[in-house]
């Protein structure tokens, strides 16, 4: 029973950087599978810089119109999951081309100093 705990936990914990935000609509849904109606969220880690980026804080002005700004439990984002996991998808898009911006500018300040 304790090595179950402790799994559980090892689960729970989120590394340096990182957060965890808990994604879904919030309505119920009849799953076949399931006998009961079940809120359906999904559990998502994504790196701090997310927070930053204007696309995620849409989110989580969202998040702050839906639950208020003290809402208890995990950071609740009121959104689709489909629809976090394409903005997520263009946040990495726009976070590599920068990135590919950034050396190619390097790169050509080293090439006119030498």
């Amino acid at each position: 029973m304790r090595m179950q705990v402790r799994q559980e936990e090892k689960k729970m914990k989120v590394k340096k950087g990182w957060v965890a935000v808990q994604v879904g609509l919030g309505g119920t849904t009849n799953d076949e599978n399931q006998d009961c109606n079940c809120t359906k969220f999904m559990r998502f880690v994504i790196p701090i810089s997310y927070l930053y980026n204007p696309l995620f804080q849409r989110l989580l002005d969202n998040a702050r119109e839906v639950y208020g700004y003290h809402a208890p439990g995990p950071l609740t984002l009121p959104c689709s999951i489909d629809n976090f996991l394409h903005i997520q998808k263009r946040i990495e898009t726009s976070a590599k081309r920068r990135g590919f911006r950034r050396r190619r500018c390097q790169h050509e300040l080293q090439a006119v100093n030498t």
